[in-house]
């Protein structure tokens, strides 16, 4: 967990309470902010509550899963609740099905995929990849990109072996080893394997094809609570702030990360380029949830939700209000 140098007297306090049984009230904890440390895209995340935010804000690692109770993700979470939580689009379209008050607040990152690949391997097109090993995780947001891009070339995942590895570092491992001939996953781990391949590495972008909208999530029940919607807001307006002082200079922000996620720094700093930092709402955040439910619902086997019924899990009007206040309120 990450926090604003907030631990010890947070313990403290909680010592000195002895016995006491009372829920700490909402302005005395510090917002309860998860997700997936070990990515780039959680980098003005982390800027945010370090610099930005003027009260006091803790980064866990975890997922939507700290929104809605449900269990995390094997090797991706911590146990605890979240008053707001980072995530790709794909994962808020999964968790809503079952979990309707969800909602996405805007993008915190956009994640610009690539496929890594072995041309000695016998890869010079994405046609080519019929037939290989590819390391990815298929019901996530680098597997939705993979199929897209498999499409492209009248292929599907049936045409590939997935082989899915966790930890993510296993991928590049198993790529040295050429027990797969190609990853495809979010970074560091692409360039990971780019630089495993050395001048063996082909590369085929998802320009124009997809990007990964790397989300901020809340609850109706937490929007609803005044003394909880104010601190989003004022977090929200941090990360604006934050983003636009890493795209200006990125290093602190890099610095944050690679931290969090135990990096290289040169890692960091080479894999930088294949991320946007928006901390905006697209215009497009609508068709795109609407594109990909089609690929979800076919995969759970269930009808696909209607494009009124997903536009209910877009509220921007946190957004709004963040915009409206002035930098660093």
């Amino acid at each position: 967990m990450f926090t604003r140098s907030r631990i010890l007297p947070l313990m403290a306090a909680a010592m000195l309470a002895g016995c006491a049984t009372a829920p700490m009230p909402v302005e005395d904890r510090p917002l309860a902010v998860y997700g997936n440390v070990q990515t780039i895209e959680i980098a003005t995340t982390l800027l945010a509550a370090e610099e930005f935010y003027p009260g006091e804000a803790s980064v866990t690692m975890g997922s939507i899963a700290n929104l809605v109770g449900a269990p995390p993700v094997s090797g991706f979470g911590e146990v605890g609740e979240a008053d707001i939580a980072t995530n790709a689009e794909t994962q808020a379209l999964r968790y809503s099905v079952e979990n309707p008050d969800l909602r996405i607040l805007m993008t915190v990152t956009e994640g610009l995929y690539r496929v890594v690949a072995r041309r000695s391997a016998g890869i010079a097109t994405m046609a080519d990849m019929k037939g290989k090993r590819v390391a990815t995780i298929p019901q996530t947001s680098a597997g939705y990109f993979f199929g897209l891009m498999l499409e492209r070339e009248g292929l599907t995942y049936d045409d590939i072996t997935p082989v899915p590895i966790v930890p993510l570092a296993g991928m590049t491992e198993a790529l040295a080893r050429g027990e797969v001939d190609a990853v495809v996953i979010w970074e560091p781990e692409s360039e990971n394997s780019a630089q495993v391949l050395g001048d063996d590495l082909i590369e085929f972008s998802g320009k124009g094809v997809y990007r990964e909208l790397f989300n901020l999530n809340s609850t109706t029940e937490k929007l609803e609570d005044p003394a909880t919607r104010a601190r989003i807001v004022r977090f929200v307006r941090a990360l604006i702030d934050a983003s636009d002082a890493a795209r200006q200079n990125p290093a602190r922000a890099q610095e944050l990360v690679t931290a969090s996620g135990s990096f290289d720094p040169h890692d960091v700093v080479e894999s930088w380029e294949h991320h946007n930092w928006l901390a905006a709402v697209p215009a497009d955040l609508l068709d795109v949830l609407v594109r990909q439910e089609q690929w979800l619902a076919g995969q759970s086997n269930r009808a696909p939700r209607s494009r009124e019924q997903l536009a209910r899990l877009i509220d921007t009007s946190v957004y709004a209000e963040a915009m409206a206040l002035g930098e660093g309120e």
